[in-house]
């Protein structure tokens, strides 16, 4: 994953645009906080989503966590490997850990998102 491609959302979720698919997960930053986590409740495909909406949960043995959709658009796939392998959004939040697909209604939007180096400031600031 060349993480120089990818955006981000103030949230922590990261995306990668291949088209008009973007591929989203939670970054790293976000798995540490997160902890060890032991359920995924993915979307459906077909699910309509608008920038900023909560798409789906992320369950650690600390808490429910939503995750927000960066893009507006329709989900088209699932990571179906997280619903018997849930530890691999801590094992690999770039990787296998990737959550779900959207294809994007504008793609323009992905230009809005944070850069690498705003993500790392804005992480700074909130602390």
């Amino acid at each position: 994953m060349d993480k120089s491609k990818l955006r981000y959302t103030p949230t922590h979720e990261w995306v990668s645009l291949n088209g008009k698919t973007a591929r989203i997960g939670i970054t790293e930053h976000a798995q540490k906080e997160i902890s060890d986590v032991v359920f995924v409740e993915l979307p459906k495909a077909g699910k309509q989503v608008k920038s900023k909406d909560s798409v789906m949960v992320v369950e650690s043995v600390k808490a429910a966590f939503d995750i927000y959709a960066p893009m507006s658009g329709v989900v088209s796939k699932a990571n179906d490997k997280l619903t018997m392998k849930p530890e691999l959004v801590n094992q690999s939040p770039l990787g296998d850990g990737w959550l779900y697909e959207l294809e994007c209604s504008n793609t323009a939007e992905f230009e809005q998102l944070l850069t690498e180096a705003q993500y790392d400031q804005s992480k700074h600031a909130a602390h």
